[in-house]
């Protein structure tokens, strides 16, 4: 079955190859001017054909069959260990198909033309797509993808051209979303090019996806529609979270511990086929592999024991980003709030009628330039409020410049300290902030006096009112530190997370300085709570992590998880008494670092994984449900 869905596709390509050579020249150009009106015309209701790959497009594929898919070892693992339960959880079930798998189930797709009134040059080609009420946008007027820094979508950013009579569409800013529905997973860092032909009533996308993070190559897939002229509309997918399974515990990730799948031989033996041959990989995509088949390799007896783990380390595929080009870069998040990239920690910007409110202050060599593009962006507004989520030198180095910048307006702010209304704006943290900024008597200070918090907070929250909005400060107890806060400005819908959430890294658990795995996990469950969807986990709340990209629930969702199943594993690496050098060489976040590891610099894996292995033997405790 497998060599007929690979003929298939390669023949698909090359008719899609065939149709680009004979097709006449065009002279358009991708970015720039309008490019002309080439091609054919893709407008219509259109509805799969549903003959390929039945099993994968309706009821799902097999569990645990993965062949003839060129994923990687981590890919591997983390579908092993994907419970299908997981799909029980609230914040799973409106999950949606991201744009390089939504066409391959059931569904009914119209395609239409959004035109310039006046010129009538096609500036994008939009469809819907029934199936969880997607409507995709391909831009073909030219237009620039977002920053790398900019949120991603299910749909992802997607621009086209006209090659001949073929549409050619490149799409980033996707959401981390499925390979295979049986949990293989596709990063976020994945890219899709697409190709769209059309034959008559027929109509073919031929999809390429490239995922450095998941993928060892290109992944190349297609389907087929037809022209559905009796479609006189698309049916709706409303989806509604409810609470499935009663008493799950708060925070629960459904998971398999590495080796503890169930599932994990039920394909292969109903096929007759060795482990490996439905483990996948590249080298399970071609006819050499019968070899393998024949002698096929042991399967692993217990891949948590040191032994039975493969040796090499897994490099990190996402790139930062971040531009490092010295420059500190502002992008609109949503309501009056704005993102500041390029400082060292991200930095939040709330603007209004009032003056200026922001959440960390970057480093202390980069202030000018963040004092510079504040006032870019609220030109004649002072800075009146500086909130620091904790107490790192990349998010308060920068708090002396810019509390001196600042200004404190009697009525708008109130410090600790009304001699302090001369010396610039006010500086909100929890009061372990100040501890660890100020020193006891004595001893030198790591920060000078005029950089210190003004304005401490002991207990739970601290809520202000600025620019007409009420913003909510809450301490998350011995999360990545013991001082950290999270922002919510409740009228934008934005939350500051500070270093408790990043997507560029593991979490940095910072044991000197109160951390501990089971507080990161509180916090990252109460940020759940706060953040609310719009619609099919996309939209809504929006966030803005520490380091790292624009952000909405999925992402948080996802990071949650990650964070779990990985304190789990090392949980049940303790209790079969392995030390801490033995779990740092068991690998136990190896399908998570292509996308999240780091060897040297700020917060490597094997400091995550330190952390959370001696705060697991009860050296720290986190905040109590």
């Amino acid at each position: 079955m497998g060599n007929v869905r690979r003929t298939r596709v390669w023949a698909a390509f090359m008719y899609a190859a065939i149709l680009v050579l004979l097709a006449p020249p065009v002279q358009a150009q991708f970015v720039g001017d309008f490019i002309p009106d080439v091609g054919l015309d893709l407008s219509g209701n259109w509805s799969p054909i549903l003959h390929e790959d039945f099993l994968e497009r309706i009821p799902g594929p097999e569990l645990v069959n993965y062949s003839g898919l060129p994923i990687t070892d981590g890919s591997r693992l983390w579908a092993e260990s994907w419970d299908s339960s997981r799909l029980t959880m609230p914040e799973h079930q409106c999950q949606v198909h991201v744009s390089p798998y939504i066409y391959r189930g059931p569904l009914q797709m119209r395609i239409w033309d959004e035109k310039d009134p006046q010129s009538q040059k096609i500036v994008a080609i939009k469809n819907y797509i029934s199936t969880y009420e997607q409507t995709r946008t391909i831009w073909m007027d030219g237009r620039p993808h977002p920053p790398a820094y900019a949120p991603h979508t299910w749909m992802g950013f997607s621009t086209g051209k006209w090659d001949g009579i073929v549409l050619t569409v490149y799409t980033t800013h996707i959401k981390q979303g499925w390979i295979r529905r049986d949990g293989l997973p596709e990063s976020d860092q994945a890219t899709l090019v697409e190709h769209f032909i059309r034959h008559g009533n027929h109509l073919t996308p031929v999809s390429i996806v490239t995922d450095p993070v998941y993928l060892t190559e290109p992944l190349i897939k297609s389907q087929d529609f037809l022209l559905n002229t009796n479609a006189g509309g698309n049916w709706l997918y409303p989806c509604e979270e409810v609470e499935e399974v009663e008493g799950r515990p708060r925070g629960a990730v459904p998971n398999y511990l590495p080796g503890q799948n169930p599932f994990l031989y039920e394909y292969a033996n109903m096929r007759h086929l060795p482990l490996a041959a439905a483990l996948g990989g590249a080298e399970t995509m071609y006819p050499e592999y019968m070899k393998v088949i024949k002698d096929p390799p042991t399967a692993p007896k217990d891949p948590l024991a040191l032994a039975e783990v493969s040796p090499h380390a897994v490099k990190n595929e996402a790139p930062n980003p971040i531009p490092n080009d010295g420059e500190v870069h502002v992008i609109p998040v949503q309501g009056n709030v704005y993102m500041l990239v390029g400082a060292g920690g991200n930095i939040t910007v709330q603007v209004g009628n009032m003056g200026v409110l922001i959440v960390d202050a970057g480093t202390a060599d980069m202030a000018g330039k963040v004092i510079d593009a504040i006032h870019k962006l609220a030109p004649g507004k002072p800075l009146q409020y500086i909130i620091d989520t904790h107490v790192h030198p990349d998010h308060v180095g920068g708090n002396l410049k810019l509390r001196a910048s600042g200004v404190t307006i009697t009525g708008a702010n109130v410090t600790g300290d009304i001699a302090d209304a001369s010396k610039g704006a006010a500086i909100i943290a929890h009061q372990h902030v100040l501890d660890r900024m100020s020193a006891p008597s004595g001893k030198q200070s790591p920060f000078p006096a005029d950089a210190w918090p003004t304005d401490t907070f002991l207990g739970d929250s601290k809520v202000l009112y600025f620019n007409d909005e009420p913003i909510q400060i809450t301490h998350e107890k011995a999360a990545h530190t013991d001082g950290d806060s999270i922002v919510f400005f409740r009228h934008s819908d934005v939350i500051s997370t500070g270093d408790i959430f990043v997507t560029t890294g593991y979490p940095f658990i910072d044991l000197e300085r109160g951390g501990s795995i089971q507080g990161e996990l509180d916090a990252l469950n109460h940020l759940l709570d706060v953040a609310i969807s719009k619609h099919d986990e996309e939209g809504g709340t929006f966030i803005i992590p520490g380091h790292g990209r624009v952000c909405d629930r999925w992402e948080l969702i996802e990071y949650r998880d990650m964070v779990t199943i990985i304190r789990d594993r090392i949980q049940a690496m303790l209790k079969k008494g392995m030390t801490l050098e033995q779990v740092k060489a068991a690998r136990p976040t190896m399908d998570y670092d292509a996308r999240y590891g780091h060897d040297s610099g700020f917060g490597t894996t094997d400091q995550f994984v330190e952390a959370v292995y001696k705060t697991l033997n009860g050296k720290h405790e986190g905040r109590a449900n």
